[in-house]
């Protein structure tokens, strides 16, 4: 399937945006108000939607096409583009959207044509696969690993890199009694939770760092 990558669906979505030349605030600044809002970290409302590896959305006002022979080419509205990469089904995943995170949804697709709302989530399912392009091109690095089992990946390689900063040249009975430190903290560490800032340190070496720094002043 095109829009599937292993375990990893692409999603690509253009929703034509309103022209109402009479609104107060034009429904495309309405949405760039509304974006530039968002936070970009584990407070964006799409880590609430814990498969998504990515998620992405911008008003695209033009794209100027020349042919042959030269004329331009112009499109006839402004559009919403929606971009994610995520775990599972698409069904699954849209539900999920209109179910976690409502009022993002609504606050960004009600500036565009046909938005059915959220009382029918599957006439919003459907006006959502009515928009959909297909994805040859993703962002997720891995396409058989969840969200949570790349950033488990991602915890314990800042953490097995900072080891080795912490314990180059020491002697190996040293290493070998951190490396038990280190492994441990591993096995007890806490998931990162999705969007957060970095891959997060594990909280042996998040100390061993500080301790050092003061050592070193």
């Amino acid at each position: 399937m095109a829009n599937q990558s292993g375990s990893v669906y692409g999603l690509t979505v253009l929703s034509p945006v309103l022209d109402d030349p009479e609104a107060e605030v034009s429904h495309n600044v309405a949405i760039r108000k509304y974006l530039s809002t968002l936070p970009r970290d584990e407070s964006s409302p799409f880590s609430k939607v814990s498969s998504t590896h990515m998620a992405r959305l911008v008003v695209m006002e033009d794209v100027v096409f020349v042919g042959h022979p030269a004329h331009e080419e112009h499109l006839k509205s402004q559009y919403l583009v929606f971009e994610s990469n995520f775990d599972g089904d698409l069904d699954t995943y849209l539900t999920r959207m209109a179910q976690e995170i409502p009022d993002a949804v609504e606050s960004v697709w009600s500036h565009c044509v046909g938005y059915p709302g959220l009382k029918n989530v599957r006439a919003f399912v459907a006006y959502i696969k009515r928009c959909q392009l297909t994805t040859t091109f993703y962002f997720a690095d891995v396409n058989n690993k969840t969200v949570q089992q790349t950033l488990r990946a991602l915890q314990i390689q800042s953490g097995l890199a900072r080891f080795i900063e912490l314990n180059q040249g020491k002697p190996p009975s040293e290493i070998q009694s951190a490396f038990a430190e280190f492994w441990n903290s591993v096995e007890t560490a806490s998931p990162l939770a999705p969007g957060a800032k970095g891959v997060g340190e594990l909280p042996c070496f998040a100390a061993g760092r500080a301790a050092g720094s003061e050592g070193g002043d």
